[in-house]
């Protein structure tokens, strides 16, 4: 595969960075601002302020007064656009048209420097964000991934719901909005990928011209993550649904660690299709699960290794036993030369598609420098996943699959989490 997009990465006299890939095949544009700053990063009192700002940030600016004005907009263009809040970081994006890459810089720059944030505004959004965080709790495959963080981190910003809590919301008003817009909306903390059809050129003159007064204020900092854990933890929340909604894992690594390639592949290796061990193993020869999947997640200071699944009630304690066991097998065994090379080839794959997409490549290109502070390119990931060895996924699997490091959510009818701790054992 080659896909050696040229690149360049120009940081302003402010702080602000803004990388430019160009694509020449490509027909469409995309423009992506990415923020620095999520949930991680709020004391509990203004819980979930990053991603009701994200919201208020399409309900009007001093040219563009009303929501309307934005979509209507965007919209008439054909534009796929929206914006997105995690634990550490905030975006905003829209993708159109080559020829419309003017309308969408625009737009999104607009946004992101002159939002109005307006009382009125505000208090009509907070009933969705309500209903947002209600409707995440009525899904439990939803809910049960925010219940793991919680057991994983506690109460902590690293262990908080991303949208805060209902009581958060409401006693939120535009002040704390607008100062938080204006200390952590800044040049520091921000990087604007733009990819597609384009002039790198052009597109960093009109950047210079449309945040030559973006707001200034130092990098923003998050507390660090404490983890403590000595023994297997259970976490458990009754709701009458059918299955056992089961969220199973293990304390990991983080962003900077190069552990974190093995780990994933180790992932895949399980649980990354219907072809994975666990898949094979838990639905298909036992019939204990309708879904099963493994994931690696890597935050900046903390990560960790997951496997979900919807179990038969009446079953539960087995599949999780089987998963432990799939899971231990790897710390002894290891993973086949067969394996390895399929889930290399995989990762490839993956790759190659997010590449042939303007909204991939600006996602991969801007995400890179927002936690890096440099270009890391596609070439240089895959590089290190083909590097990954055999010896190197067995120790990474011995290094994090052990008792001490086991937690289990779990989501079901009258659940009892004693009723599960006798079975979180990686050995029989």
């Amino acid at each position: 595969m080659d896909h050696g997009f040229s690149h360049q990465l120009h940081t302003f006299p402010s702080g602000l960075r803004l990388v430019t890939v160009p694509m020449p095949a490509a027909t469409t544009a995309t423009v992506l601002v990415l923020v620095k700053c999520g949930s991680k990063y709020e004391p509990r009192e203004l819980g979930g302020i990053s991603h009701f700002l994200e919201h208020m940030m399409f309900k009007g600016t001093v040219r563009r007064p009303g929501y309307l004005d934005i979509s209507r907009e965007l919209d008439g263009i054909g534009a796929s656009y929206n914006a997105f809040t995690s634990k550490e970081v905030t975006g905003y994006y829209a993708k159109a048209a080559v020829s419309k890459l003017d309308t969408i810089m625009d737009v999104v720059f607009d946004i992101f420097l002159n939002s109005k944030l307006e009382q009125g505004a505000m208090e009509i959004e907070r009933g969705p964000i309500i209903e947002e965080l209600r409707m995440r709790r009525d899904d439990p495959q939803q809910h049960i991934g925010r219940l793991f963080e919680e057991l994983l981190y506690g109460d902590q910003p690293a262990g908080w719901e991303v949208g805060g809590t209902e009581e958060t919301i409401r006693a939120m008003g535009t002040g704390d909005l607008r100062k938080w817009f204006d200390t952590h909306y800044v040049a520091a903390n921000t990087v604007i990928a733009v990819a597609g059809g384009i002039d790198p050129e052009q597109v960093r003159a009109k950047v210079e011209a449309a945040f030559s007064a973006i707001r200034q204020a130092e990098r923003s900092e998050k507390p660090p993550v404490i983890q403590r854990q000595t023994a297997p933890a259970v976490l458990g929340v009754s709701k009458d649904v059918e299955q056992l909604y089961v969220s199973l894992g293990v304390r990991a690594y983080d962003l900077y660690d190069e552990r974190r390639y093995a780990a994933g592949l180790l992932a895949q290796i399980l649980g990354g299709g219907m072809s994975s061990r666990l898949f094979d193993e838990v639905r298909e020869k036992r019939g204990l699960a309708y879904y099963v999947w493994a994931g690696n997640t890597n935050y900046t200071d903390s990560g960790y290794f997951e496997v979900g699944a919807g179990l038969n009630l009446a079953k539960a304690k087995e599949g999780i036993s089987v998963i432990l066991a799939e899971l231990a097998k790897t710390a002894v065994e290891g993973v086949t030369p067969e394996e390895l090379t399929r889930v290399k080839d995989q990762a490839e794959g993956r790759l190659a598609f997010t590449l042939e997409s303007t909204s991939g490549v600006a996602d991969d290109f801007g995400g890179s420098v927002l936690f890096f502070d440099h270009v890391v390119t596609p070439q240089e990931e895959l590089a290190k996943i083909r590097a990954v060895t055999h010896d190197d996924i067995r120790a990474v699997a011995a290094d994090i699959f052990r008792d001490e490091r086991l937690n289990l959510a779990v989501i079901g009818k009258q659940v009892n989490p004693d009723d599960f701790r006798s079975v979180l054992r990686f050995t029989p």
